[in-house]
């Protein structure tokens, strides 16, 4: 890393400090809180859903929201269409389609000091909107169900969560729709149990530039795969659109990258060798992945 990246990050995680710590202190002293308190099962819960029933999962957390209100994030630049059908997905009732949300609008101490400090910013900054498209009385589940370990205050039950997960997809035929150089399962046995694995790769940003022709490849495969889809918000919309079409489709986030964190025991978030990690300083350089990986490429849209 060269002394310019190096003072650039630094300066940068100032910034952020000082505006996280200035929106936390209001959004105590004003003792500020939501209007509306969704309705959101537990980990163990979900995970018990999805093993049980076969569900198909989109997931929404602080990224999804500020889409929904035409904002760009890191990784996916602003689309109106993308907005409205995060709406849509949001406020959607299908059979067999879960929709999950973080559970920290309650009970937010059970995460660690950095998540409590970010959820308080964006709850004061963007509660608004989940106010407005939240749906009263509506059955959410828990976003954190791909996300099991680095934000938690206490990482007890992290290995158990991990464990329960794979039996969504013992012995099932995976097919990844994930972002180019995302690489789930590489060099680790998160999905050692699975029958089979292949990959669709997409774009690693602004993937839903690419939206008919990712759809449009996933619907060729048969219907009893399974799709995992780590593709950002746009994961979200094509579990949704995926399940609308009699697949089994879950937005699985960053739940290979939480995985490799838990089992480096490690404390922040740090990049791997050979996966992109956009939450990681460096995490954009990977290296090869090996002939395994690039045998089970059936289709690169990029």
């Amino acid at each position: 890393m060269n002394i310019q990246l190096i003072i650039q990050t630094i300066k940068s995680k100032l910034r952020y400090g000082c505006i996280v710590e200035w929106y936390n202190f209001w959004y105590i002293v004003l003792h500020k809180s939501q209007k509306q308190i969704p309705q959101i099962a537990s980990i163990d819960e979900t995970i018990q859903k999805i093993v049980k029933e076969g569900c198909s999962v989109s997931r929404f957390g602080d990224g999804e929201i500020l889409l929904t209100n035409n904002k760009a994030i890191g990784f996916q630049k602003a689309d109106s269409k993308l907005g409205e059908r995060l709406k849509e997905v949001l406020q959607s009732n299908a059979d067999g389609h879960i929709v999950c949300l973080s559970d920290t609008f309650t009970d937010i101490y059970r995460y660690n000091r950095k998540a409590r400090r970010f959820w308080r910013t964006h709850f004061f900054i963007y509660g608004h909107i989940w106010d407005n498209l939240l749906i009263s009385n509506k059955q959410y589940y828990n976003t954190f169900v791909t996300r099991p370990y680095m934000d938690f205050a206490q990482k007890t039950q992290c290995g158990k969560w991990f464990h329960d997960m794979q039996a969504i997809w013992q012995n099932r035929n995976i097919i990844f729709i994930e972002g180019e150089k995302s690489r789930l399962g590489v060099g680790n046995d998160l999905f050692h149990n699975a029958k089979s694995i292949k990959r669709i790769l997409c774009p690693p940003t602004s993937a839903f530039d690419k939206y008919d022709s990712i759809i449009n490849e996933a619907v060729k495969q048969s219907k009893d795969v399974l799709f995992l889809i780590a593709l950002g918000p746009t994961a979200t919309v094509l579990a949704y659109d995926l399940h609308k079409k009699g697949y089994q489709a879950i937005d699985i986030g960053h739940v290979d990258i939480e995985y490799e964190w838990w089992r480096m025991n490690a404390k922040r978030k740090v990049k791997i060798q050979n996966k992109y990690v956009n939450e990681a300083v460096g995490g954009n350089i990977v290296s090869v992945a090996g002939e395994e990986y690039e045998s089970q490429i059936i289709a690169k849209i990029l």
